[in-house]
């Protein structure tokens, strides 16, 4: 044994290993440690009314189907939207033609490239439109559905595509064409490209009512900008849903341009109802039950005629 080691060793005393720590409570009782310990909890179990603040159990929420305990009607995204709307969920989705991305070269602090890629793993779709056919309560349909998060429902390329790609498939199975808008308008980073897709979905529409069909228009919150001035006006029947935004430009820019103040509620879907602008305000649940009985008495009259 070296001197080093004699000079630190204590006689009669053996060397022990050195004792893990631990809490009083392991030393009452055994195992009992574990029920304290941290578990793994889902993350946003808790989600906050942004009307009220109140917290609110999200499995709750779900089966609400995102509407708040005080009638706030949370955004939902395009999935969500099309398996409520179709009898037990089931659709069959349509895919949109793929489309130039970055036609621009758009210059950002982040490319538009890397934007796009970022939001379709977020939200899992291609783009801001997404397409399914199915029934709604036995009465077939194409419905089309904007996706807010995916950057604002923008109206670009895509969607422009996507949209006429709906409106056909509808002609094509001789069916309704219904829509749940939801944009900030016109997307930037397309420029006028963008722009040309309010022209491009009008003439689409035509051909949907030169076959006689029915074009529904649900507005959801919110609905602005290029939309709002191109299809989402354009419908035969136009409902909402509660204290949704419709409008054009916001309420701060019209202000600031006619130097008036606007009444309280302006631009929300009961405002626009009492003067005629939407035909009715439909709470989430309802829509898919008075879908279903607009549907069927605008097409009665088709099955009408081709009886004759």
């Amino acid at each position: 044994m070296a001197m080093a080691d004699l000079k630190n060793e204590k006689p009669g005393r053996p060397t022990q290993a050195p004792r893990e720590r631990s809490g009083w409570l392991s030393r009452i009782a055994p195992g009992i440690r574990g029920a304290f310990t941290k578990r793994d909890t889902p993350e946003n179990l808790w989600v906050k009314c942004p009307e009220t603040g109140e917290m609110l159990y999200r499995p709750d929420l779900e089966a609400a189907l995102w509407v708040t305990p005080s009638g706030h009607h949370m955004r939902i995204g395009a999935a969500q939207r099309l398996g409520i709307t179709f009898d037990e969920g089931k659709y069959e989705k349509i895919s949109a033609p793929s489309t130039v991305e970055d036609p621009l070269k758009f210059p950002d602090a982040k490319p538009y490239g890397e934007k796009l890629k970022a939001t379709r793993k977020a939200t899992g779709e291609q783009d801001a439109l997404a397409i399914g056919y199915g029934t709604i309560h036995g009465e077939p349909a194409v419905v089309a559905v904007q996706d807010f998060a995916f950057m604002g429902g923008s109206l670009g390329i895509a969607v422009g595509e996507a949209f006429i790609a709906a409106a056909k498939e509808a002609v094509n199975r001789g069916v309704p064409f219904v829509i749940f808008t939801a944009a900030g308008g016109a997307r930037m980073q397309e420029g006028t490209l963008s722009l040309m897709q309010m022209a491009r979905t009008t003439l689409a529409l035509n051909e949907v009512k030169a076959a006689g069909l029915p074009y529904i228009v649900v507005l959801t919150d919110p609905t602005t900008g290029g939309v709002m001035a191109s299809y989402a006006m354009l419908g035969d029947i136009h409902l909402a849903e509660p204290n949704a935004l419709v409008g054009f430009a916001g309420r701060r820019v019209i202000e600031q341009t006619i130097r008036e103040t606007l009444p309280p509620g302006f631009q929300r879907a009961e405002f626009l109802v009492e003067r005629g602008m939407i035909d009715k305000v439909v709470t989430r649940a309802e829509l898919p039950a008075v879908l279903s009985s607009i549907l069927k008495t605008l097409m009665l009259g088709r099955k009408t005629s081709k009886a004759a």
